[in-house]
């Protein structure tokens, strides 16, 4: 495997405004890794499930921003296969359908080849579903690290054409914090597969992240809003990312999690919408699918 630095995106230098990206990572409050040592997939069809309206919501709030917003929405297999009109209906609203994996286990856990069903069965139901080409992928809890060497010439042999996984930073989950920070190319024996890692800041020499979910609750929004045009001002787009329970204050508290594990979870939430709100007024989105290559774009949904 080998990567080409620094892909940059010449057709938006002129733009007085940059097309940022803007990504909905579809999953249920009770999946999320916070979570994953007190709640067993096994038991996840005892929850109820609240993904459904969160997930209409966003659908409202992208659509009401002063330019409607269309975006990414990497949707977790077990969720579609449980909501089989859900991802239909996204792609019915113009966003962009792409895949969060089945089961939302972490990458570096599996094998290449449990991976590789995982990847296949996904891509596979979500085009079932929706009649539409699936071209990217997004790991559960951004699981690409250095373990998975094997990850992306999987994807190519897969059929997608972009990822969106490698989060540069140190965290006690995922993270590379060795890996660019720009988008890039990962060259492969199978074929090429576009990185789009989401948006850090680099300050004293480590990379901060900034790009969405608990960071986006946990700084002040104006942090963030200064950040997101620190990266535009560098010519670069800013990769955003959020969860359907992220904008619920509402829903089911989980008995029994560590304290950070419900402070990661449960902080801010009630702010969320009204600061999507504002980052719609003030910056432009675009999904992901609008950047690629026309090359990358020509396969017809299997």
């Amino acid at each position: 495997m080998s990567i080409i630095e620094n892909r940059r995106l010449p057709e938006q230098k002129t733009m007085k405004r940059m097309l940022n990206l803007f990504s909905v990572d579809v999953e249920d409050y009770f999946q999320v890794g916070a979570f994953a040592k007190i709640i067993s997939p096994a038991d996840w069809n005892s929850y109820p499930l609240r993904v459904a309206d969160n997930t209409k919501r966003i659908l409202d709030i992208l659509a009401s921003a002063p330019k409607p917003v269309k975006a990414t929405f990497f949707v977790l297999g077990w969720i579609a296969d449980r909501l089989p009109k859900l991802a239909a209906q996204i792609a019915g609203h113009g966003h962009e359908i792409a895949s969060h994996g089945y089961g939302h286990q972490l990458v570096y856990t599996l094998t290449e080849q449990a991976f590789r069903e995982d990847v296949r069965r996904t891509r596979k139901i979500l085009q079932d579903q929706t009649g539409q080409p699936v071209f990217g992928y997004r790991a559960p809890s951004f699981s690409l690290v250095r373990r998975t060497p094997w990850a992306h010439r999987i994807l190519a042999e897969e059929g997608y054409r972009y990822d969106s996984s490698v989060f540069p930073i140190h965290h006690d989950l995922h993270g590379n914090p060795d890996a660019p920070r720009d988008f890039h190319t990962i060259q492969t024996e199978s074929g090429d597969i576009l990185e789009f890692p989401p948006a850090v800041i680099t300050r004293f020499g480590k990379n901060i992240p900034v790009g969405g979910g608990g960071y986006f609750r946990f700084f002040p929004y104006f942090m963030t809003a200064r950040w997101l045009r620190e990266i535009n001002a560098q010519g670069k787009p800013f990769v955003f990312y959020v969860h359907p329970w992220e904008i619920d204050p509402d829903q089911p508290k989980i008995a029994g999690a560590a304290f950070k594990s419900k402070f990661r979870h449960y902080l801010n939430l009630q702010r969320t919408e009204n600061r999507l709100n504002k980052l719609l007024q003030q910056f432009d989105f675009i999904p992901f699918r609008d950047i690629l290559p026309p090359q990358m774009c020509s396969e017809s949904a299997e």
